[in-house]
């Protein structure tokens, strides 16, 4: 056991000032910009209590001098953001499009209405596409949109050069295209409809609307940055798209919420602490619950989960989880019981992430199609020295 160990894994505030000799003003900026974790203190609930392994690595990254090729390092991991963008971002907790709160726009806004806000352009309707997409299947939801945006990212023209008319036009008809691959042939005038009626749970359109409009984009996690350095090239949106549902699919990047309902059925069948004690045992972190940039709570799953009827056993689940983790349950969660609650199809949460995303994703390829430029950073080459002899 080193030193480390012994340590709680919670910090006061004179700890924390300590460990990374700084000012407090230093040490709330840091909380403020989602790079330390806080949660109050329970004996004294005035103050604050500062994650230690946040504290531990932003105090190893201040020792010495930083070489460009470590700051470069540092911003692609939680860092400062690596490119410029206007499209959204989380001040203070609080996630906004274009600088309206998403939750606000969650009350009554659309997806629709969102990406006419994210793509400033005029609102559009998703209709369904005239190139036919493959069918969608009850047990691989993204293989029939893979499919199709593939066949479209092999034939669409490139992005660049093209007015911002057209390919406007272009991204409605994309996103019509997905939802026929993702939910079927059109049964309803917008997505949260179309998805309602296709899942045959009407009671769940106005929940499953609030959902899509909170997923809608969240500046440049794995998915849009791969979105946006395809863009970058001038490849069509469809090939932006391909790429940000690709990254997607990666269970770090979309899978929580299935690992969530995955944990929540072993609970049902368990009991909750012998699940969790099961899952914990076997070395695995809790799904669901904490995000580096909401220290104090994901806003997304408040403004979610005030609209769900928590079912057996998620209530009991998130306060166990919360208690375990000293971190509140986030949007992956709320998207599980969202699922659970009305008795959507497993592969729901991920339906409806990549159906929202995908709007972001086409508002990040057009920002960065307006650029010109080509994202192309370097590496940090960690190989055997150039011209060393070969070993045999």
């Amino acid at each position: 056991m080193t030193a480390a160990d012994t340590l709680p894994l919670w910090l006061p505030a004179t700890d924390a000032l300590a460990m990374l000799k700084v000012r407090p003003q230093t040490l709330y900026a840091n909380v403020s910009r989602g790079r330390i974790r806080t949660r109050p203190d329970a004996v004294d609930p005035r103050r604050s209590l500062y994650h230690r392994d946040d504290v531990q690595r932003l105090a190893t990254r201040r020792q010495g001098r930083r070489s460009d090729a470590v700051l470069a390092g540092e911003a692609i991991q939680w860092g400062e953001p690596v490119l410029a963008s206007g499209i959204s971002t989380v001040v203070a907790g609080r996630l906004y499009y274009r600088g309206q709160d998403a939750c606000v726009l969650a009350e009554e806004g659309t997806l629709e209405q969102v990406s006419a806000l994210l793509w400033e352009g005029p609102a559009a309707r998703f209709a369904s596409s005239p190139m036919p997409a493959a069918p969608a299947s009850s047990t691989a939801p993204l293989a029939g949109a893979m499919t199709a945006l593939a066949g479209r990212a092999a034939a669409d023209p490139p992005a660049r050069g093209r007015g911002r008319p057209a390919l406007l036009q272009e991204a409605a008809g994309l996103m019509g295209m997905l939802a026929d691959a993702l939910a079927g042939p059109s049964r309803g005038a917008l997505v949260h409809e179309r998805l309602a009626a296709a899942w045959r749970r009407p009671r769940a359109a106005d929940t499953i609307r609030r959902a899509l409009v909170l997923l809608a984009d969240h500046e440049l996690n794995a998915s849009t940055f791969a979105a946006r350095v395809t863009a970058s090239t001038g490849a069509s949106l469809a090939a932006s798209v391909l790429s940000g549902l690709a990254a997607l699919s990666g269970p770090l990047h979309g899978g929580a919420a299935h690992a969530t309902l995955g944990l929540a059925r072993a609970a049902a069948r368990e009991g909750v602490d012998a699940a969790l004690h099961e899952w914990l045992s076997l070395g695995r972190r809790l799904p669901a619950f904490g995000h580096p940039l909401y220290p104090q709570g994901d806003a997304r799953a408040g403004a979610l989960l005030a609209h769900v009827e928590l079912p057996a056993p998620y209530a009991e689940l998130r306060d166990a989880g919360e208690r375990l983790m000293g971190e509140k349950a986030n949007v992956d969660f709320a998207l599980a019981a969202l699922t659970t609650a009305h008795r959507l199809p497993p592969h729901a949460p991920l339906v409806l992430f990549a159906l929202a995303r995908a709007v972001g994703w086409i508002a990040h390829a057009l920002e960065q199609q307006a650029t010109g430029t080509l994202i192309r950073p370097r590496a940090r080459y960690t190989g055997r020295a150039p011209g060393a002899t070969a070993v045999h």
